[in-house]
């Protein structure tokens, strides 16, 4: 047998058919979405048809966690593992008798199938066994009820459980899959009563059993009879739940178990639940019972009942209980599916309608039974010839139109998160529900976020006049806006700005609160401050002035222009209204250079100490000759305090910054001549004596020494500038001694230092007629004599006042003349004795053997002119002028090249020209070297000195072996 799916022909009746919500649907005219559908949506519900022909009748039908169980004729159970479809299990009962399976029980790991037969006896059938053992404890109960244990079953055993009878027997059990021992050998541990259920004071058979766990090892458990709902709540300790659920029967003992009835009964009941994930507690139910479908919610919070939102759906008109009754029921996240004998319906729990009614043919036969596989979520339906499968697909793609026509907007938005046309949908109903309540501000944030005009729903709110909702949706819609849509975040941010301001004006005009008034503020400051839109701001920072303006609100246009980095009309502002201080902070807190230069002026005015301090601060970030206008323009009419902040700063910048702009230095002169005389030279002083060092005008600080009649400080730039005679002349006027001083300076011009201490001395004896002090000129200095003053003096000076000086001048000439004869002598004798080595060195000769060879070429010496030299060295002309010619001076160089030009030209052929007597001594004509002198020239050139051990070899030491032009090629040539 092999059970194979194929599809099925669907037969849908659809008796309501359901419309989406438009945007006419909900009075909306425009949503900015085209929801264009290229393909038909699949069903929510598709219905298909197993290829299964069973070989007799189908009475019973079990899903659970992909395995399924059925009950074929009177002796076959069929289990197929639907991973496995094609490897179907068949297990014979073992009864012959007129025995029928009542029903079939299917736990939820798929492993324990328990078996109902209508004789009151039960059957165990476990999935990885083939034999089916009897549950002896449980004879004489005709099972109708099952409830499994999630929390503690197993493969191997069930744990406790609860067991309903068709008497309204409650029984707790726990079954093992274990063959047992020798005295215990059936499956069943044990089975006993915990409670019995009735209706109007007669049991009635339990239809229904579920068992849940809640917080704080809280159970509850459910059991219907056919027209009440039992519910049974308590605790179990810790640890013990393996002890069963008779302790919560127990609890309820001495209470009536809470319950709901209805009137009409049926025959049977039948309760079904929403499970959201695979081993979670059930979160919804859904009771079939007589007077329609009870549904609600599962909340395991409350302390007394499981139950909660409970409503109840009627039976519609085509379903009568006494010919069409309802025979199954199966619960999904939105909807509960009927089985009726010939078709399905299914509702949906959100608004109770019809939403799919699905007609089987009558070939099938009529319809039996409607399983939920929890693992799945696959629903089963079966008749005695036929199964189908339906598989539930994107069940919540509508629920958001439900939602949304019940005003149920945040649930609506749920379920449509991932569909923004939808989405538009619902924000523009729920925005126009809280419209019409007067909910104006949550109406404004939910209009934002739709596609709407904007044009229309700003003129809502400004028609209802509701400033505050319609500056919400401008803020709501601007933050929505993308960086690129300039125009329309331009557009917004200034239609913002006019609603704050007219909100503060009212606020201000009408005295309320300064704490509400200051939150207005805080909030329109934040809405400038806004650094997603600071571009938008700044690109329109015009209008935006303009505005604020227009309105007085000058504080804010000051915060403003912090915001904006305006820093210029910000200290602007403080400087009109006297504010001085205000305007230095911030020029000090933000340090722009150009707005240094452009208010310290004004400043510079009111608080010179505070903008030197800035100033100072700055340090080089500052140029200081643009700050010059600022100290000039009150120098000459400022305060002291003005005048001594300048020239604070001065120095700060001269000896503190070391600044070499001469306009700083010259400017500092200037405010020390005309205000502090007393640190004009220790200034000069200190800028140092030479020119390179000086950074002021020379010139200029002299003129302005000389108008100032400070005569001191021009003798020092006088010798700065080196015109000694001029510092002298003024010295003299000054300080015999400074005009010494002065005298000396120039020591490299023996002459002009006489010159300058004969007018030092020509000063003292004519203008101070002082003796004694001339002749301490005399001695001060060595180039003066007393001949040299001598004339100086006046006739009727006697010559006692210079008998001192004269024989001290004798003595000098008669040591300088001794020096003189001793330097005659010996230069006499030095002359002397280099006129015998010269002699000497005219009959000094060298011995040169035949096979001596040139210490250059390596060739023999005598084939080629030689020179030989004192060491011993001895070189061919050629090959010495090749080793001598790199080493010489250019100026040599060429002076050699023409030397060997002119004897080149001295030398005819010798059949040209006769050959003379002495041609070597013959002159070449008149104003021309002779040929032997020209050679004589050249020696002294090239033979000077031992090419080996002379100077030129020292001077070379530092020279490399290879030249650098030349070593590539070399180092090539030995690779």
């Amino acid at each position: 047998m092999i059970a194979k799916e194929v599809d099925s022909q669907n037969m849908r009746h659809p008796v309501q058919q359901h419309t989406r919500l438009s945007a006419s649907n909900i009075g909306i005219t425009h949503s900015g979405f085209v929801n264009v559908r290229l393909e038909e949506e699949k069903p929510i519900f598709n219905k298909q048809r197993i290829d299964f022909s069973p070989p007799e009748k189908i009475n019973h039908f079990a899903v659970c966690n992909n395995q399924l169980c059925m009950s074929l004729g009177k002796d076959t159970l069929l289990r197929i593992d639907l991973g496995k479809p094609d490897q179907p299990n068949q297990i014979e009962l073992g009864r012959k008798d007129e025995t029928k399976v009542h029903k079939l029980f299917l736990d939820h790991t798929g492993s324990h199938v328990v078996i109902s037969l209508s004789t009151n006896e039960c059957l165990y059938l476990n999935r990885n066994t083939q034999k089916v053992r009897s549950l002896s404890r449980w004879k004489g109960h005709l099972i109708d009820s099952v409830a499994w244990n999630r929390l503690l079953g197993t493969e191997a055993t069930t744990g406790p459980i609860l067991v309903g009878t068709s008497l309204g027997l409650i029984f707790e059990a726990d079954i093992s899959a274990s063959e047992g021992s020798l005295f215990t050998t059936n499956p069943d541990q044990y089975f006993r009563q915990v409670h019995t259920l009735e209706e109007d004071g007669q049991p009635a058979p339990v239809c229904c059993l579920e068992v849940e766990r809640g917080m704080d090892s809280k159970y509850f458990i459910v059991a219907t009879t056919r027209k009440r709902l039992f519910q049974f709540v308590g605790k179990v300790p810790e640890g013990s739940e393996q002890q069963g659920f008779s302790s919560i029967f127990a609890q309820n003992q001495e209470l009536l178990p809470s319950f709901q009835e209805f009137p009409v009964n049926m025959g049977y009941s039948e309760i079904a639940f929403y499970t959201p994930k695979l081993r979670s507690c059930p979160k919804a139910f859904a009771w079939m019972m007589g007077n329609g479908v009870l549904y609600g919610q599962l909340d395991y919070g409350r302390p007394d009942s499981l139950l909660s939102d409970v409503q109840v759906w009627e039976y519609t008109p085509d379903i009568d209980l006494s010919l069409n009754k309802p025979l199954s029921i199966v619960l999904t996240q939105f909807h509960f599916l009927l089985l009726l004998r010939d078709r399905v319906k299914a509702i949906c729990t959100l608004n109770g309608q019809v939403v799919h009614e699905d007609v089987f043919p009558d070939k099938f036969g009529s319809l039996k039974r409607m399983i939920k596989d929890p693992a799945g979520g696959l629903v089963w339906i079966y008749t005695e010839c036929a199964v189908f499968r339906y598989h539930i697909q994107r069940e919540a793609r509508d629920v958001w139109q439900m939602y949304t026509s019940m005003n149920r907007f945040d649930l609506a938005k749920e379920y449509c998160r991932d569909r923004p046309e939808c989405m538009d949908i619902v924000l523009a109903k729920e925005a126009e529900h809280c419209f019409q309540n007067k909910r104006y501000l949550e109406s404004a944030k939910c209009y934002a976020l739709t596609q709407n005009y904007f044009e229309e729903i700003a003129l809502k709110f400004i028609e209802a006049k509701e400033e505050e909702a319609l500056k919400e949706f401008l803020l709501k819609k601007l933050n929505n806006l993308k960086l690129a849509e300039r125009t329309q975040i331009t557009l917004l941010v200034t239609w913002l700005t006019e609603l704050y301001l007219n909100h503060l004006g009212r606020l201000d005009s009408s005295g309320v609160e300064s704490t509400v008034l200051l939150e207005a503020r805080q909030e329109f400051r934040g809405f400038l401050g806004s650094s997603r839109h600071k571009e938008c701001f700044y690109n329109n920072r015009s209008t935006i002035y303009d505005l604020l303006a227009s309105h007085g609100n000058v504080d804010d246009m000051v915060y403003f222009s912090v915001i904006m980095q305006d820093y210029e009309r910000v200290i602007s502002h403080h400087c009109q209204h006297d504010n001085y201080g205000a305007a230095l902070e911030v020029l000090s807190k933000h340090c722009e250079e150009k707005l240094f230069y452009k208010f310290s002026p004004v400043l510079m005015q009111h608080i010179p100490g505070k903008v030197v301090d800035a100033w100072i601060q700055m340090g080089k970030r500052l140029d200081a000759k643009k700050l010059i206008p600022a100290l000039v323009n009150y120098s000459q009419t400022g305060s002291a305090q003005q005048i001594n902040e300048s020239i604070r700063y001065m120095e700060f910048c001269v000896y503190e910054l070391a600044v070499k702009d001469e306009a700083i230095h010259n400017y500092l002169l200037s405010l020390y001549a005309k205000y502090k005389p007393d640190s004009l030279l220790l200034y000069l002083e200190q800028a140092g004596t030479h020119t390179s060092e000086i950074h002021y005008d020379l010139k200029y600080a002299l003129r302005l020494c000389a108008e100032h009649g400070y005569l001191q400080a021009c003798v020092l730039v006088y010798r700065i500038m080196e015109l000694y005679e001029e510092a002298v002349d003024l010295a003299l006027q000054v300080d015999v001694d400074l005009a010494k001083l002065c005298a000396d300076l120039p020591e490299d011009d023996e002459e002009l230092r006489k010159k300058l201490w004969l007018k030092i001395a020509r000063h003292v004896v004519q203008e101070e007629k002082d003796v004694k002090k001339a002749m301490n000129c005399l001695s001060s200095c060595n180039l003066l004599k007393i001949e040299d003053i001598l004339p100086f003096f006046p006739d009727f000076v006697t010559i006692d006042h210079f008998k001192e000086a004269i024989c001290g001048s004798l003595e000098e000439y008669n040591r300088h003349i001794e020096g003189l004869k001793q330097e005659m002598e010996e230069a006499t004798e030095s002359a002397k004795r280099i006129r015998e080595d010269i002699q000497e060195m005219r009959n000094k000769y060298g011995l040169v053997e035949s096979q001596e060879k040139c210490a250059a070429c390596d060739f023999p010496l005598l084939n080629r002119p030689f020179y030989l030299f004192l060491c011993s060295h001895m070189f061919h002309y050629d090959c010495l002028l090749q080793e001598v010619g790199p080493h010489l001076s250019t100026y040599r160089q060429t002076k050699l090249e023409e030397l060997q030009t002119k004897l080149a030209a001295t030398v005819q052929p010798a059949r040209s020209r006769p050959r003379p007597k002495e041609d070597d001594t013959v002159s070449l004509g008149a104003g021309q070297p002779s040929r032997e002198q020209i050679k004589s020239d050249i020696d002294d050139i090239i033979a000077a000195e031992c090419v080996y051990c002379g100077d030129l070899m020292i001077r070379s030491i530092d020279k490399p072996f290879i030249n650098p032009q030349k070593y590539e090629e070399e180092k090539s040539s030995w690779l």
